[in-house]
């Protein structure tokens, strides 16, 4: 086929590769500079400098763009932040403090990709639903690893999968209140700051879902 032709030694799969990322950089750019009211498909293809058939060759509208962005983001959070805690680095504290840090760092680098995350993610609604997912799985990967060292099931306890929901969220919602000016901290002191309270919490959960545990084993015949 005429469109599957390679030109200039370059394969047609790797320039609609390398087209995809353009458009994916420019909704990048301008979700996290302009804001999602100013990111449009004509707005996007002209930042990208290609046109809109090259726009809907990748994808099928706005906002599969503006997941696919937001995924990206999510991916690497999510790959920096299991980087930094495998293996454990040590107590909870030590651990906590690691997946943090490793998750502000990341989003520190380019302001825009926090941006996207805890504010434009809120523009539309396909958006702010794939950010409620997000934050769950974040949430679930915490109740799995807090279970497993505390030594506390989160299927034997609700406690720890709702306690995580609570962490994770919270965190998101510190995150944002810093990066607009709301908490005047350091970025070393937003990290310890809310790793002692994420211990705190995390222990506290542990500890009522396994007093819960017991009590239930002990009360069955």
């Amino acid at each position: 086929m005429k469109g599957k032709r390679t030109y200039g030694g370059v394969a047609a799969s790797e320039r609609e590769a390398n087209r995809r990322a353009q458009l994916l950089d420019a909704g990048l750019e301008l979700l996290g500079t302009e804001g999602y009211n100013s990111t449009t498909v004509r707005a996007v293809c002209g930042q990208a400098k290609l046109t809109p058939r090259y726009f809907y060759e990748s994808f099928a509208d706005l906002d599969s763009l503006l997941l696919a962005v937001f995924d990206e983001i999510a991916d690497e959070l999510a790959t920096e932040i299991l980087k930094a805690v495998m293996p454990p680095p040590g107590d909870a504290t030590q651990t906590a403090r690691a997946a943090i840090a490793a998750g502000v760092q990341t989003l520190t680098a380019d302001l825009r990709k926090a941006r996207v995350l805890f504010i434009e993610a809120l523009g539309s609604e396909a958006l702010a639903e794939r950010r409620r997912q997000t934050l769950r799985g974040f949430a679930s990967l915490v109740a799995a690893q807090g279970g497993a060292f505390y030594g506390v099931s989160s299927s034997e306890d609700r406690l720890i999968e709702l306690s995580s929901l609570m962490l994770v969220g919270g965190l998101a919602e510190a995150f944002a209140a810093w990066l607009d000016g709301t908490v005047p901290v350091t970025e070393e002191q937003l990290i310890e700051d809310c790793t002692a309270l994420f211990v705190a919490a995390g222990e506290t959960a542990a500890r009522l879902a396994g007093g819960r545990s017991s009590g239930a084993k002990r009360a069955r015949p």
